[in-house]
């Protein structure tokens, strides 16, 4: 919000004790859901609102409807439900017209029956349902009439209450919605008549949109005559006017970190096929079409005289690692150095193992740099890399640390990006005179939250498999179902497949996941399957021990791998063709697809069970589904991103995912394409940003986005 001058800044800062009413103990209540100043307050809209511009009749009331009508007393008790089996609290109230039930299935009955005494008037609300030819009230909210009084005096007594739209707002224990209305309508009406759009008038014009100051007030206290039914939705103008206000900026900021990447001087590459040319005559199968015109993207990068910034993103098996080897060997082949970064141990070693053994062939030197790499070894190490004698480094988190050196870094390669931060690419950028940057992710990102989160980078995209690929069979295996798997199993591995079984990470420390995989292996060895070889693969283990396992397994000698979700990417078996994941329900989508590639990568048909626990709940039986309808990962991931929201799905807030108050990256892709429209349009004007009437967007910017976006050099 804060595009404004600094005295209605510091003015918006204020805190909400300053509101008539809040006092310490409220102030504390509202801090809880992060509502400490008139700022938090304006941008934390309602929930929904209710309609309460008619007073109905009860015998006209509409059944599926947030309705508001007043009545008296003529039935209050404690029952049961039909069957008895479960108590309950019920009024009947009526008005002449006709009469309707009220229910409390959670109440104190003292306190109930000395409240809602036969013959005492009041106003209720709340949805009307139908139960047979009962129509009920589920614990609806309620305002009393005093002794003698009217309901007309009450409909004109306080506005808060009746006679207009009103907003639901969130709340926490012991902050009721009658006091929650108060204090926010004291907050719009003091303070958001004050807030000013900086947009350009023309902006607001050609996209429709209001002044914030009324889209403020507009969101929180609706006028009499809108539309009720789109209120608070994508068609809402209030709203979409607070989230194109919303995207605009950091789309803004984004279009200006591209603008500043192709300003920078960056490493004109040739591209002699030095030693791309070799390598593609050794690979044992031809690129498909999708790998090289995703190549011919990236060497075209490589060529220009300004630092590549590219999204590089293709389905689980769809090839990207040999892609990202040419890429290398064309850095190679112009004198500078690679740095390859990937989120886990095992990954980086998978990594490690392909392209050196591709760079042997071709006379060239990688190394491996992990978090277990420890003294004069390591040292050796760091010393060849800043001496230029390692070509390409492959490693964890521990390329980034401030030790590590390079004679001079042409490229940086960032796998499964979602796991990292925006912070960790400008490490890397940082290791080099603005080296060329490859981002990889086996994660397909809805186009939306792409531009959201990556729009800064340029994006390919390898939409296609390899041929010779069996699509993968899913099917969904109810606990009672585990013996008839196991034999399907034992027939697969007779005719010499192998497999993994996978736990789900149950708790941070990894204990209790680790504690079932490892009971499960010896369950597995000592009753189930006693003839075949299982070993287990977790997190804990050290490098060397996982190395030696995973390599027992690529060679046949162990048949059955139970692991944590550590296999979760890089792992290339192709003789694997089946995949059991244990409680199923507690992974997101995104993350089951991941676990699934690590099958089907030979020409036979493979499996994937999803065995799911006698407690997945119907969401988590329809999720489930949605991996046995499909093998297409942007299909698996929009539903992954509608189920959990977009903070899980990119991995939680280290994924460098914006914090959004209003916009939502699911309803609000329109808008955000508007919105980046605008800002490109503005960066390419050349007066931008100097002319005077950029000051106030650019003061905002960087109010809103200069941190995050590391924008400390605009403007």
């Amino acid at each position: 919000m804060q595009n404004q001058p600094a005295n209605l800044r510091a003015m918006l800062q204020t805190p909400v004790t300053a509101l008539a009413g809040v006092g310490p103990k409220l102030a504390e209540k509202l801090g809880k859901i992060g509502l400490e100043t008139v700022e938090d307050l304006l941008y934390t809209l309602p929930n929904r609102y209710e309609d309460r511009r008619e007073f109905r009749r009860i015998g006209r009331l509409r059944e599926g409807r947030y309705e508001v009508f007043g009545g008296e007393i003529l039935y209050s008790g404690e029952t049961t439900t039909r069957k008895g089996r479960r108590k309950l609290f019920e009024v009947v109230v009526g008005d002449g017209s006709g009469t309707i039930s009220l229910k409390w299935f959670h109440y104190r009955r003292q306190w109930q029956e000395k409240q809602f005494k036969v013959g005492r008037k009041a106003v209720f609300g709340g949805e009307v349902k139908r139960f047979g030819a009962v129509r009920e009230v589920h614990h609806p909210e309620v305002d009393f009439l005093p002794a003698g009084g009217s309901f007309e005096a009450y409909r004109a007594a306080d506005p808060l209450v009746f006679g207009r739209i009103l907003p639901v707002y969130p709340l926490t224990e012991g902050l009721h919605q009658k006091t929650a209305r108060k204090i926010w309508k004291e907050a719009v009406d003091r303070y958001a008549p004050a807030v000013r759009s900086v947009l350009p008038q023309e902006i607001l014009q050609r996209r429709g949109l209001q002044p914030l100051n009324e889209a403020l007030v507009a969101a929180h206290w609706p006028a009499d005559d809108v539309h009720y039914e789109s209120l608070g939705s994508v068609n809402d103008p209030a709203r979409r006017s607070l989230v194109f206000d919303e995207f605009f900026f950091l789309e803004l900021g984004l279009a200006l970190k591209r603008k500043g990447m192709s300003l920078e001087p960056g490493i004109p590459f040739q591209v002699e096929h030095r030693y791309t040319r070799p390598l593609a005559r050794m690979l044992p199968y031809r690129l498909t079409a999708a790998q090289r015109r995703v190549l011919g993207e990236i060497k075209h990068d490589l060529m220009r005289p300004h630092p590549m910034n590219r999204l590089l993103q293709g389905d689980v098996g769809s090839g990207k690692t040999i892609v990202a080897l040419m890429a290398a060997l064309v850095a190679i082949e112009n004198h500078t150095q690679v740095a390859i970064v990937a989120p886990t141990e095992i990954l980086a070693e998978q990594h490690y193992r392909q392209f050196s053994f591709w760079l042997e062939k071709l006379g060239l030197r990688a190394a491996l740099l992990s978090g277990g790499l420890k003294g004069r070894p390591r040292q050796e190490l760091l010393e060849q890399l800043a001496a230029g004698e390692v070509h390409l480094v492959v490693g964890t988190h521990a390329v980034l640390q401030e030790d590590v050196t390079f004679r001079c870094l042409g490229l940086g390669i960032i796998d499964e990006q979602h796991r990292f931060g925006v912070e960790q690419r400008q490490v890397l950028r940082r290791k080099g005179m603005h080296p060329h940057i490859l981002v990889m992710t086996a994660t397909p990102i809805p186009r939306t939250m792409a531009l959201a989160v990556f729009g800064d980078l340029d994006l390919s995209v390898i939409d296609e498999l390899p041929p010779g690929r069996t699509p993968i069979e899913t099917r969904l295996v109810a606990d009672r179902g585990r013996n008839e798997l196991y034999r399907f199993m034992r027939g697969q591995l007779q005719q010499g497949r192998q497999g993994y079984i996978v736990y789900p990470l149950v708790e941070e420390s990894e204990k209790s996941d680790l504690q079932a995989a490892t009971e499960a292996a010896e369950q597995l060895r000592s009753s189930i399957f006693p003839e075949f070889s299982i070993a287990v693969l977790h997190g804990r283990m050290k490098s060397d021990e996982k190395d030696a396992v995973m390599q027992r397994f690529k060679a046949g000698e162990i048949q059955l791998l139970v692991s944590t979700t550590v296999i979760e990417v890089g792992i290339d078996v192709p003789n694997a063709t089946m995949m059991v994941v244990e409680h199923a329900e507690r992974f997101g989508l995104a993350q089951l697809h991941q676990l699934r590639g690590r099958v089907g990568r030979g020409a036979g048909q493979s499996y994937c069970f999803l065995l799911r626990s006698q407690r997945c709940s119907e969401d988590g039986l329809k999720r489930l589904q949605v991996m046995c309808d499909t093998n297409d990962g942007f299909r698996i991931a929009e539903a992954d991103l509608e189920i959990r929201g977009p903070g899980d799905f990119l991995g939680t807030r280290q994924a460098g995912l914006p914090d959004f108050r209003i916009a939502n990256l699911l309803q609000d892709g329109r808008v955000l394409e508007e919105a980046r429209q605008e800002a490109m349009a503005m960066v390419e004007d050349p007066e931008f940003p100097s002319a005077d009437k950029y000051r106030e967007i650019i003061a905002t910017l960087h109010d809103r986005w200069g941190g995050r976006l590391e924008l400390a050099s605009i403007g």
